[in-house]
């Protein structure tokens, strides 16, 4: 199907090439004002202002859309969410509230670990059902590519059950979905006195799965004191690797602790959280590839 938008009070991000965006040119928008927008099978065929239309297309479409007065711009991207979950956590906004830190709540079972129990116990259907529920809810609201991690199974079952749903979501959804395995979100209750044995788990027992399965389109973990070291985190992602998994990673959420340095040297493709952040890590980031 071929459809022709035209008038368009203002066409929205529009660029001559993909390129990463540095500096002053993350706050440049560039629009065309009174424009056209040609879609053939829900791809930009063309577009200009409408002084140019004759020029590029000569012979319209029969779908003709007048959508004067209204703005055209790319759908929204969101690169880091958890949208297969069992259930919200907001008991735990209130013991935010009264003072108590993140790594305070995860110390007393809260936080992943909450997450990862009542997931554990939520059928797979049950799990599908309201995450496509939540991507429902996100594309209405302008949202057209997401990317979903794993991390609240913690178990070879649970974070298997939690990708399966992954690549349903992406059968069914007209968003584009990425999967990230983050089964190192979290040290599990069942491995708090044998981190070397959980880590193992991930390498020898939930990555053949996930490439076997095609589960996963990228790694992450989450780098941080009390969670994953910097070592730990690069021997998971080295492992990953071997199954042609890119890394996606939590860092310097509370800490700095070379999360950012080693993420950079494994060639991840985004270093995300980064509430924490030295100078000489904004520095490192800015010189490198890594988003």
């Amino acid at each position: 199907m071929t459809t022709l938008f035209i008038h368009i009070k203002s066409l929205v991000g529009v660029r001559s090439e993909n390129v990463l965006l540095r500096g002053a040119a993350l706050a440049e928008l560039p629009c065309i004002d009174d424009a056209f927008l040609l879609v053939e099978n829900g791809i930009i065929a063309a577009f200009g202002p409408m002084h140019e239309l004759e020029i590029q297309v000569p012979d319209l479409p029969a779908v003709v859309m007048d959508v004067t007065g209204q703005f055209v711009l790319p759908a929204w991207c969101d690169s880091h969410t958890h949208a297969v979950f069992a259930r919200s956590r907001e008991e735990e906004f209130v013991d935010k509230l009264k003072g108590k830190t993140y790594a305070e709540i995860a110390a007393n079972g809260g936080g992943i670990l909450n997450s990862a129990r009542v997931l554990a116990e939520t059928e797979e259907d049950e799990l599908f059902r309201l995450a496509m529920s939540r991507l429902k809810e996100i594309a209405a609201m302008g949202t057209g590519a997401i990317e979903i991690k794993s991390g609240y199974g913690l178990s070879l079952e649970s974070e298997l059950k939690m990708l399966r749903v992954i690549k349903r979501l992406k059968q069914h959804s007209n968003l584009s979905i990425k999967a990230s395995f983050l089964g190192a979100h979290a040290l599990p209750v069942a491995y708090k006195d044998d981190r070397a044995g959980y880590i193992r788990l991930i390498i020898d027992e939930m990555l053949p799965v996930i490439a076997a399965e095609d589960l996963a389109d990228y790694i992450d973990v989450f780098c941080e004191k009390g969670f994953f070291s910097v070592e730990e985190m690069e021997t998971i992602c080295t492992a990953g690797a071997q199954y042609g998994l890119k890394p996606k990673l939590h860092v310097n959420q509370l800490n700095s602790i070379g999360g950012i340095q080693a993420g950079i040297a494994l060639g991840a493709v985004s270093l995300d959280h980064l509430e924490t952040m030295t100078e000489s890590d904004v520095n490192d980031l800015a010189k490198s590839d890594t988003v």
